[in-house]
């Protein structure tokens, strides 16, 4: 598969990923959430923390991420710039303990893309015009990727996850990559 970067993204190579599956191409699209700390935005921890250099102390909240390695594809940014951390042919850590369709390790098949935000509060126009450009660019891509494989955090991690949460418009959304 040659599906690497997206070509609208600002491209941060995370040491935090690994090979999928052989013959494992992506046809799972999850939508998640992150601010560090909780509830702010526009800083540089989401960024250390998909880069491995978070400094723990930095935050009393942080602590719980202590040697947590984790990553997303991409992160879309309040103003809707996208950074995209680990090649879309690559195996990113965003998923956890997950389960779509009766198959386990969504990672191995799953693309993740942060939204910078909360479950609880409302994402921008931006967030959702970013989103909805790189989700018709993926599917252009990924024929598998339908909008039935289109998925929160929350529906693939049950009462583990909540995200993207209440807070994240999906009828707006889906409107918005039925249109173009």
């Amino acid at each position: 598969m040659q599906l690497n970067w997206y070509p609208g993204a600002q491209q941060r190579r995370s040491p935090h990923y690994n090979e999928r599956p052989p013959a494992c191409n992506p046809s799972l699209l999850v939508v998640h959430c992150i601010s560090l700390p909780a509830g702010e935005y526009g800083g540089h921890y989401i960024d250390d923390l998909f880069m491995g250099t978070l400094d723990c102390q930095a935050h009393p909240s942080f602590d719980s991420l202590r040697g947590v390695r984790v990553s997303a594809h991409c992160l879309i940014r309040r103003d809707g710039a996208i950074i995209q951390y680990v090649p879309f042919d690559k195996r990113a850590w965003h998923a956890g303990v997950s389960e779509f369709a009766g198959q386990d390790n969504c990672n191995d098949f799953s693309i993740g893309v942060e939204l910078e935000g909360t479950d609880t509060t409302s994402y921008t126009e931006a967030q959702y015009q970013a989103l909805a450009k790189l989700t018709l660019w993926l599917q252009q891509q990924l024929p598998a990727l339908t909008s039935e494989r289109i998925v929160g955090h929350s529906d693939i991690a049950p009462g583990r996850k909540y995200d993207p949460g209440v807070a994240f418009d999906w009828h707006k959304y889906f409107a918005l990559i039925k249109q173009e």
